[in-house]
């Protein structure tokens, strides 16, 4: 099991150049890949969007480039003074003619296009490619390593309410058993408190009482709800993806919980029942974050 969170970064060093690669990753229902590359590396974003989708299979995951020169900068700042002569020859033939003052400022002069211009070192898609891959392959291990720790808690977590989930059925199920009677017990009583004939043997009253009895069967939920117990067991022992199986088992054990909820009337069982959909909604919380 893997988390949809994680995080791993690495630099590869060559031909006087230094390739950073940060990947990083959130949750998201389906695969999302957003690659930040240099605009004259436009060309790798499928390959790297290939590689990182070969090894994952959900979550939003960014992926950022840089390139660095081994002195520590990968541009240089150049200045064209001959084309600031012509912007300040032009901007005083202008005030002369129009009968302004010239006022002229250094900062003006820096705000003039193409005046500074941040000549950045040519990069081509091909020669830099190894060093990126070794980069990108170098970052998805401590990445991969992260979704997969984080997984192992999820794991752990997930299977530690289960147990409780099981519990809660076996008791709901035992419970369950004595509802026909204690209603029967109780309906008899409410007759009887209320001054009206009680003819155990009439078969109008026995057919009710049967009515209740199976409207108040859950043995059907308890049956459905024990598989889908079965089901999680083997999502939780595969090493396929399986958050968005999960995240549906866990919509269908929910429903199970609210069925039986609304069939049983009786106070122990709605108490069990409370606490099974806590367990159910906090393992559905855990589950938005599996892969």
């Amino acid at each position: 099991m893997n988390s949809m969170t994680g995080f791993g970064r690495a630099d590869a060093q060559g031909s006087g150049v230094t390739w950073n690669v940060e990947i990083s990753s959130v949750n998201r229902k389906q695969l999302e890949i957003v690659a930040n590359l240099p605009r004259e590396l436009a060309e790798l974003e499928p390959t790297i969007r290939a590689v990182v989708a070969a090894v994952t299979s959900r979550g939003r995951i960014n992926i950022s480039l840089r390139c660095a020169s081994s002195q520590g900068t990968s541009s240089v700042l150049k200045t064209d003074l001959a084309l600031a002569k012509q912007y300040a020859s032009a901007s005083s033939d202008l005030a002369l003619a129009l009968g302004l003052p010239n006022t002229l400022t250094l900062a003006d002069t820096l705000r003039w296009p193409g005046v500074l211009e941040l000549e950045r070192p040519s990069l081509e898609a091909e020669s830099s490619w190894p060093l990126i891959q070794q980069a990108l392959h170098a970052a998805l291990k401590p990445f991969l390593a992260m979704r997969s720790a984080e997984g192992q808690h999820l794991h752990h977590d997930i299977q530690s309410r289960l147990e409780k989930i099981a519990q809660l059925l076996t008791s709901i199920a035992e419970k369950s058993k004595l509802v026909p009677a204690a209603q029967h017990k109780t309906l008899v009583q409410r007759l009887q408190d209320a001054s009206l004939p009680v003819d155990l043997s009439d078969e109008r009253l026995l057919k009710e009482l049967a009515l209740y009895a199976d409207r108040c069967d859950i043995s059907e939920e308890l049956t459905r709800a024990q598989s889908h117990l079965t089901e999680f067991a083997k999502y939780l022992a595969s090493r396929d993806p399986m958050g968005r199986s999960m995240d549906f088992l866990t919509q269908e054990l929910a429903r199970e919980f609210n069925t039986i909820g609304s069939k049983a009337n009786n106070a122990e069982l709605a108490h069990l029942v409370v606490a099974g959909k806590s367990e159910i909604e906090k393992i559905r919380e855990q589950v938005q974050n599996i892969e």
